[in-house]
């Protein structure tokens, strides 16, 4: 067993813009998450002397108070398998000082939380073990495949932060739909609301109460019971493309949260072991720098779109 001891520490500029909880998770390497956020909630952690949320945005200057910790030996932290390493190093499209773009597999979470002990970026901090600095830029779903930006830099955070803000960067998914999606519903707009079920799972519903959620379709390909769609949000909320198309009366295949039991029969019957939806271009300009990135579906997606073909 090894001992943080309590200590007081100033944010730098390079610093600032972190979350108070990944900020943690970075200079306590080695404490368990549960640990870390207990800490946040009963006040041992501060900033400024006073209590914070996890959620909290930390600017330069700011002082955190670290309260002792103790942690196992570091030789026995859990490593990431040796299958999701290889396979996350395989999905690295571009990486410099800055920025890191990943093509991300499904069924891996972006971070780790309830449940899940480890994440995509959890991965990549211990794969690239002298980078002092990496943050998700945004989230994906854990079943949601394709383009994840990571941040390497404090100062490249908040200018991606500002430009998801502003609609400066154009994402955008595909996913196939249940039935015939109409030509002309090419916008979806429709507030939505998070709220938990007794069983701790999270839910998205519509609801006047929410928050203000705008999503633009555009039909790709049409299939027996089904529709390929391009799908554009235009703001950022949780579950915002699965909950829109479900409100449309089209729900995402394999969608086991919001698809009906019919609807997830089909899917089964196409081959489809997972949800069809899938980020699959990313286009933004960081500084003086245009980027473009793109990401094809993979052979499991085209299997099930050539399934649904041959079905005339």
């Amino acid at each position: 067993m090894s001992e943080y001891k309590a200590r007081f520490i100033e944010l730098s500029d390079e610093e600032s813009g972190q979350r108070l909880d990944n900020y943690l998770m970075r200079v306590l390497s080695g404490v368990p998450k549960t640990r870390i956020y207990k800490a946040i909630r009963t006040g041992e952690v501060r900033v400024n002397k006073g209590r914070c949320k996890p959620e909290r945005k930390l600017v330069a200057g700011d002082v955190v108070r670290l309260p002792p910790m103790t942690i196992a030996d570091p030789s026995v932290v859990k490593a990431i398998p040796d299958r999701w390493s290889s396979r996350i190093e395989r999905s690295i499209l571009y990486n410099d000082s800055q920025l890191m773009i990943v093509d991300k597999p499904t069924g891996l979470a972006v971070h780790g939380g309830s449940g899940v002990q480890f994440g995509l970026i959890e991965s990549l901090r211990q794969m690239y073990p002298d980078q002092k600095y990496m943050e998700l830029v945004h989230r994906l779903d854990r079943d949601t495949s394709g383009l994840v930006m990571i941040a390497k830099r404090a100062s490249a955070l908040r200018e991606l932060h500002a430009l998801l803000r502003d609609d400066g960067v154009d994402k955008r998914y595909f996913a196939l739909v249940s039935g015939k999606w109409p030509s002309h519903r090419v916008r979806v707009e429709a507030s939505l609301q998070k709220s938990a079920l007794v069983s701790g799972e999270r839910v998205v519903r519509v609801t006047s109460e929410g928050r203000r959620s705008v999503t633009d379709f555009r039909v790709i390909q049409r299939f027996r019971k089904a529709t390929l769609i391009e799908a554009k949000p235009i703001t950022g909320r949780t579950h915002q493309i699965r909950v829109h198309a479900q409100h449309a009366g089209h729900p995402i295949m394999g969608d086991l949260k919001y698809a009906t039991e019919e609807q997830l029969a089909f899917a089964k019957t196409t081959g489809l072991k997972r949800l069809f939806l899938h980020a699959h271009q990313l286009r933004f300009r960081l500084g003086d720098r245009h980027h473009e990135f793109e990401s094809e579906l993979d052979s499991e997606l085209r299997g099930v779109c050539d399934s649904l073909s041959g079905h005339g």
